[in-house]
């Protein structure tokens, strides 16, 4: 029997609605959370607290890349300063070695809520990373 080896996870591609706004060097995609809802009936003959599904949080994403001239993304976190924010879908796609996608997630009505620019050091020898955080409203697993 053949042995399959788990997917590399630096191998990915990042898509805004659907179009590619740049290479990253490192994508959180956060977490999703059920928050469980405690209860106890009075008459009930086990002394227990039972649970219930309770709401759901997702974690924030955050994108890292190295400063270029685009400003696609800083454009759009203009946006939400003035008040015109346009949400969207983040798409991140995990990839094999033949670049063929093996996983998707889309990251459903996300907005920026933080951008981090980079740190300048006079006397580093770094590359200029820039972030950006974004909120969302439900992630789909496709593949």
């Amino acid at each position: 029997m053949a042995y399959v080896y788990p997917y590399k996870k630096y191998n990915y591609i990042v898509l805004i609605d659907s179009k590619e706004v740049g290479g990253f060097s490192e994508v959180n995609a956060g977490e999703i959370i059920t928050d469980p809802i405690e209860y106890r009936e009075g008459l009930h003959p086990v002394n227990t607290v039972f649970k219930q599904q309770g709401l759901v949080k997702y974690g924030n994403v955050t994108l890292k890349w190295g400063l270029v001239t685009g400003t696609e993304l800083i454009t759009w976190l203009q946006s939400t300063v003035d008040g015109t924010c346009e949400r969207k879908t983040v798409t991140i796609q995990l990839c094999d070695d033949l670049h063929i996608v093996v996983a998707e997630w889309k990251f459903i009505n996300a907005w920026p809520i933080k951008y981090t620019p980079t740190d300048f050091n006079a006397t580093s020898n770094e590359i200029a990373i820039e972030s950006i955080e974004l909120a969302h409203e439900g992630v789909e697993r496709i593949k």
